[in-house]
C-alpha cells in the first residue's frame, strides 16, 4: 500500500479534462517557444527610403543626347548631388520603352551604369540600381540581355549591409530571370542560389512580419514557392531547399498561414515529405537532410493553426501514408542524423495531438515498438516519444488496450529510472492516463516493481504532486 506523506496539502485528483488542459497549455507554450527559437538568427533594421520631392510629375522621354547627358554628369559631375540628380533623371526617363530602346543602343551606357554601381559612394550605387531595376521591367528580352554586364555584381551586393540594396537587387534579378533564358542560363553558373540563400534573412528580420511577409503574401510568390516544392522529375533539390526555408520563415511569423493552407501548403508539403521517403529509401545521400529540415518544420508549424479543420486542412494529408513516411524519415534520421530526430517528432506530435485517425495509424501499423526504440537516443527525443504517446492514450480505452502492456511497460519503468525530470514528468503523465482507461494496468504496473518506481521520485519537489495523483488514480482504480 502507498503511504500517504503528511504536512502537505494536495490537490485533488486529476480527471481526463483536466490532463487534457494542462496538456494543451504546455504545448502552446512550447510551439510558441520553438518558433521564436527557430526564427532567431542575424537580424538586420530595415528602414524605409524618403520620399522622392516631385515624384508626382510625368516623367519624359528622354533621346540620346539627353541620355548622353545625364550619364556624363553622373560619371563626371563635381559634385555628388548633381550626379545623384543626373542619375534620378535618366531613371525617370526609363520608365518609358523608348529611352529604354535609346540606352541599350548607346555605346557604352551599360559600362557607364555598372561603372557608377560599382562605385564606392552609396548614393550613386542606390540610384545606379534603381536604373537597372526600371530596365528590368522591360518587356522587350533584349532589353533584359542588356544588363547582362551588371548581374554578377548585382548578386554580389545580395550580401549587402543595407536591406533596402538588397531587396532592389532581388527584384531586379527576379525581373531579369523572368524575361530572358540568357540570364537565366548566366545566373546559375554565377552562384544565384546560394545568393538567394544569404537573403533568406530578411524574412528572418525583426520587422519582417509587419513589413516584408504582408507583401509577400499579397503577391502570387507563395504559389509560385509551392509550385517549385511540388515533387517530381523537374524537382531540383538546391533551390526546393531554399525555398522550403523561405515558406517555414513566413509561416514561423503568422502573419496569414490560412492563406497558404488554403494555396495547398500542407497537400504539397505532405507529398514532398511522401517523396523524400521514398529517396532515402534509394540513396544513402545525407545531404537529403537538408530538404527535410524545413519541410517538416512548415508541416509541423501549419498543423498548429485552427485554420487546418475549417479549411479541410486534414483531408490534404493522407493519414497512413504521411505517418509511415514520417518513420522512414526517423529510422534514416535515427541511424545518418539524429540530432533530426527532434523535427520529426514534433511533427508526429502535431499529426496525434487532435487526430484520432493519425492515432489510428500509429497503431494499425504497428509503429508503438519503433518509436519506443527512439527512447534511448536523448533526454529531448524521450520527452517527444512519450508526449505522441500521451497524445495516442489520451483518445481513451480503445486506444489504452491497444497500447497496453506490450513493449510499453518495460519502457515506462526505465524511463522512470531517468534522473532528467521533463522525462519522468512525461513517464508519469502517461501512466495517469494509462490507469484512467485501462484500470487493469494498475495491477500489472504493481506487480512489475512499479511501486518502488514512483517512489524513488516522491521527494522531488517538481514530481511530488504528479506522483501523488497518480497513487490517488491507482488506490481508487
Amino acid at each position: 500500500m502507498w503511504s500517504r506523506r503528511q504536512g502537505r496539502l494536495r490537490p485533488t485528483v486529476c480527471g481526463v479534462e483536466e490532463l487534457r488542459r494542462r496538456r494543451r497549455e504546455r504545448e502552446a507554450a512550447l510551439r510558441k517557444a520553438r518558433r521564436e527559437q527557430q526564427l532567431v538568427s542575424k537580424r538586420l533594421l530595415r528602414n524605409d527610403a524618403p520620399e522622392e520631392a516631385g515624384e508626382g510629375c510625368v516623367a519624359a522621354i528622354l533621346g540620346e543626347t539627353e541620355v548622353q547627358q545625364f550619364l556624363r554628369q553622373a560619371q563626371r559631375g563635381t559634385e555628388e548631388k548633381e550626379r545623384e540628380g543626373a542619375l534620378v533623371s535618366l531613371r525617370r526617363g526609363l520608365q518609358h520603352p523608348e529611352t529604354q530602346q535609346t540606352f541599350i543602343r548607346l555605346e557604352g551606357s551599360m559600362r557607364t551604369l555598372v561603372g557608377l554601381l560599382t562605385s564606392n559612394q552609396a548614393l550613386l550605387q542606390l540610384e545606379a540600381a534603381r536604373c537597372l531595376h526600371e530596365l528590368s521591367h522591360s518587356e522587350q528580352s533584349t532589353v533584359a540581355e542588356a544588363c547582362l554586364p551588371a548581374t554578377s555584381y548585382l548578386l554580389t551586393y545580395l550580401s549587402s549591409h543595407s536591406s533596402d540594396f538588397i531587396e532592389l537587387c532581388l527584384y531586379t534579378l527576379g525581373n531579369l530571370i523572368v524575361e530572358s533564358e540568357a540570364v537565366r542560363r548566366q545566373l546559375l553558373p554565377q552562384g544565384i542560389v546560394p545568393a538567394l540563400a544569404a537573403c533568406i534573412q530578411l524574412l528572418q528580420a525583426e520587422e519582417a512580419p509587419e513589413k516584408i511577409i504582408p507583401s509577400i503574401l499579397a503577391s502570387t510568390l507563395p504559389q509560385h514557392m509551392l509550385q517549385m516544392l511540388q515533387p517530381g522529375p523537374k524537382l531540383n533539390p538546391g533551390v526546393a531547399v531554399e525555398f522550403a526555408w523561405c515558406l517555414h520563415y513566413i509561416i514561423c511569423s503568422q502573419v496569414s498561414n490560412p492563406l497558404l493552407i488554403g494555396h495547398g501548403a500542407l497537400s504539397t508539403l505532405g507529398l514532398l515529405l511522401l517523396d523524400l521517403a521514398g529517396a532515402v529509401q534509394k540513396t544513402e545521400d545525407a545531404g537529403l537532410e537538408l530538404l527535410a529540415c524545413p519541410v517538416l518544420r512548415c508541416l509541423s508549424n501549419l498543423l498548429t493553426e485552427a485554420a487546418v479543420e475549417t479549411v479541410g486542412g486534414q483531408m490534404q494529408l493522407r493519414d497512413e501514408r504521411v505517418v509511415a513516411a514520417l518513420f522512414i524519415l526517423l529510422q534514416f534520421f535515427f541511424q545518418k542524423q539524429p540530432s533530426l530526430l527532434p523535427e520529426g517528432l514534433w511533427l508526429l506530435n502535431n499529426l496525434t495531438a487532435n487526430s484520432p485517425s493519425f492515432c489510428t495509424s500509429l497503431l494499425s501499423l504497428d509503429l508503438i515498438e519503433p518509436l519506443l526504440q527512439l527512447l534511448p537516443v536523448s533526454n529531448v527525443v524521450s520527452v517527444m516519444v512519450l508526449t505522441v504517446l500521451c497524445n495516442v492514450a489520451e483518445k481513451g480505452p480503445a486506444y489504452c488496450q491497444r497500447l497496453w502492456p506490450g513493449p510499453l511497460l518495460p519502457a515506462l519503468l526505465h524511463t522512470l529510472a531517468f534522473s532528467d525530470t521533463e522525462v519522468v514528468g512525461q513517464s508519469l503523465e502517461l501512466l495517469h492516463l494509462l490507469f484512467l482507461y485501462q484500470p487493469e494496468a494498475v495491477q500489472v504496473f504493481l506487480q512489475q516493481s512499479g511501486l518502488q518506481a514512483l517512489e524513488r521520485h516522491q521527494e522531488e519537489a517538481q514530481l511530488q504532486d504528479r506522483v501523488y495523483a497518480l497513487q490517488q488514480t491507482a488506490l481508487q482504480g
